[in-house]
């Protein structure tokens, strides 16, 4: 694993080292445990003053939700859930991306326009394409994992609750490890590779250093996210008008405050 990169006493006409470099590992600071909830109330403002950028992406992550609430119901059974989310990691970052950019620009002192935060999509398209392939390859090994915890599954129907203690804690505890993992590589990755630029590695080893050094704050953050996305499925789509704008604004809030800038002692 790459090194975190910390400023050593170079003279003051030094440059800090250029985004370009492959691979590395930017700074992050230190956060307190309450600072997820002052990311949310910035993004909440920031929906509240982008009602149109707020609407269109929000409408676009409702459908998503609603059409796998739909499919799930239709099929009747729960084996398409995974497949389904598979797809909405796959469309889920780049709506994100509308949104980080709305917000930077609004950051900016600029106005901020939907045609702009869209052309986001067109922003380092390389390393973010690759991120999400990364993302879909992580939840297909989520699924095969799945499957074969299915083994541990009481054969006999109508099984006493103590046959299912094996499934549900060895279930539990992978799909834990498994989901951390995914959260500490996409936590900062995309806002840092659509605003810097800079290649897939350095967003990834980026992002695992800045969650690996707060953990405190990062489960908070998580669990934060994880109710949005639990309200708007419980919602059966609709929660997801508010909750993903809302959660997006503050994702980049989260980035700017987390990850140092260039020239940041």
């Amino acid at each position: 694993m790459p090194q975190t990169l910390h400023r050593s006493p170079l003279p003051a006409k030094s440059k800090a080292i250029p985004d370009s470099e492959y691979a590395r590992t930017i700074p992050c600071k230190t956060l307190s445990i309450s600072a997820p909830f002052h990311w949310l109330a910035l993004g909440l403002n920031d929906f509240v003053r982008m009602p149109l950028i707020s609407l269109f992406y929000g409408v676009c992550f409702m459908a998503a939700a609603i059409g796998i609430v739909l499919l799930v119901e239709w099929q009747g059974t729960h084996l398409v859930v995974m497949p389904s989310l598979v797809v909405f990691m796959l469309i889920g970052p780049f709506l994100a991306l509308g949104l980080y950019d709305a917000s930077w620009q609004r950051e900016r002192g600029h106005s901020a326009k939907l045609l702009h935060s869209m052309k986001a999509l067109k922003r380092n398209s390389t390393s973010q394409w690759a991120f999400v392939v990364l993302l879909v390859v992580a939840m297909i090994f989520w699924m095969r994992i799945a499957a074969l915890l299915h083994a541990l599954y009481p054969s006999v129907q109508g099984a006493p609750l103590t046959e299912f203690v094996p499934f549900l804690l060895v279930g539990t505890l992978v799909g834990m490890v498994l989901a951390s993992v995914v959260f500490s590589l996409a936590a900062f990755s995309i806002p840092l590779m659509m605003e810097r630029r800079v290649d897939m590695m350095t967003a990834i080893f980026t992002s695992f250093n800045a969650v690996k050094s707060n953990v405190p704050a990062m489960i908070v953050w998580a669990a934060l996210i994880g109710g949005g996305l639990l309200i708007g499925f419980a919602t059966y789509g609709i929660g997801m008008l508010v909750t993903m704008p809302v959660l997006g604004f503050a994702t980049w809030h989260a980035y700017q405050e987390t990850i140092k800038k260039k020239h940041t002692p």
